[in-house]
């Protein structure tokens, strides 16, 4: 039973006996405020009933972090989650755990979902189920503010661009003829476009928004987008079909309401759920 009634004082050993009728009735699932609810979320086949168990890395800005006055875990997969479960009617706990035994957690049983921007691609999809994405993000080009010479991939054929090594973005610069010039990650390339040591930066529209929102006036744009976007989404066993069409179910009225909208306003300066 996800919310128990507090009996009042007992007057007498029959009231005493029709407060218990009465939490019975609720665990059954009579009365409460929806399915779900009542039921505890069993038929979901949770970690916990009446619980949705998430997983995070509670160290991923800002998407799962730990606020840095009050400590508070926050972050726009949390407080999607956090919304997620309030339309099921179900309480939320998060388990922070890192990236890189994540899944293996999932399919211990550890938790119920990962809501952790876990993107979703064809190797994944063999293994688990995935809700609808509830976060799209385009691969840009980024360059300095004024500067038209860039206003498609074509363009950076015979340009210095700066990008990590390990990232799919190195490759689509290179694919697109760029001189690419390497660095550790995003904050370099940025210093280095700043500065003019380089024409642009290929990376994800969400890292890009991230640095704006953060940094107000950043003297950068966004040159140009890819057609295709990453979709991040929650993660689930195989065995979860009916939580992730409930899931389904949820993100749909949280888009249709703007909460999504809401939250990627809040933590990006713009929708990034579609």
């Amino acid at each position: 039973m996800t919310r128990a009634r507090r009996a009042r004082t007992i007057l007498s050993i029959a009231a005493a006996s029709a407060a218990v009728v009465a939490l019975a009735a609720c665990s059954s699932g009579s009365g409460g405020t929806g399915e779900s609810e009542s039921a505890g979320g069993d038929e979901y086949g949770l970690v916990s009933s009446g619980t949705l168990t998430v997983a995070t890395e509670g160290t991923y800005r800002p998407f799962s972090y730990h606020d840095d006055g009050s400590g508070d875990l926050v972050g726009y997969d949390v407080e999607v989650a956090e919304a997620v479960a309030e339309k099921l009617g179900l309480d939320i706990t998060f388990q922070e755990t890192q990236w890189d035994a994540i899944f293996a957690g999932l399919d211990a049983g550890r938790f119920d979902v990962i809501a952790n921007q876990v993107s979703i691609n064809p190797e994944r999809e063999k293994s688990y189920l995935f809700s609808t994405p509830y976060t799209v993000s385009p691969g840009v080009i980024v360059v300095k503010e004024g500067d038209d010479s860039i206003t498609g991939f074509d363009d950076l054929a015979g340009k210095t661009t700066a990008q990590s090594l390990t990232s799919n973005w190195y490759t689509l610069a290179q694919e697109s003829g760029a001189n690419v010039e390497a660095v550790e990650g995003w904050a370099q390339a940025v210093a280095l476009l700043e500065r003019g040591r380089v024409d642009a930066t290929v990376n994800d529209k969400l890292t890009y928004l991230d640095y704006v929102k953060s940094n107000g006036t950043s003297g950068l744009a966004v040159a140009a987008e890819t057609d295709e976007a990453s979709e991040s989404a929650f993660a689930l066993t195989k065995d979860k079909a009916a939580l992730q069409a409930a899931i389904d179910s949820a993100l749909e009225e949280l888009r249709a309401e703007g909460v999504l909208a809401e939250l990627g306003q809040k933590y990006f300066g713009a929708d990034v759920s579609q």
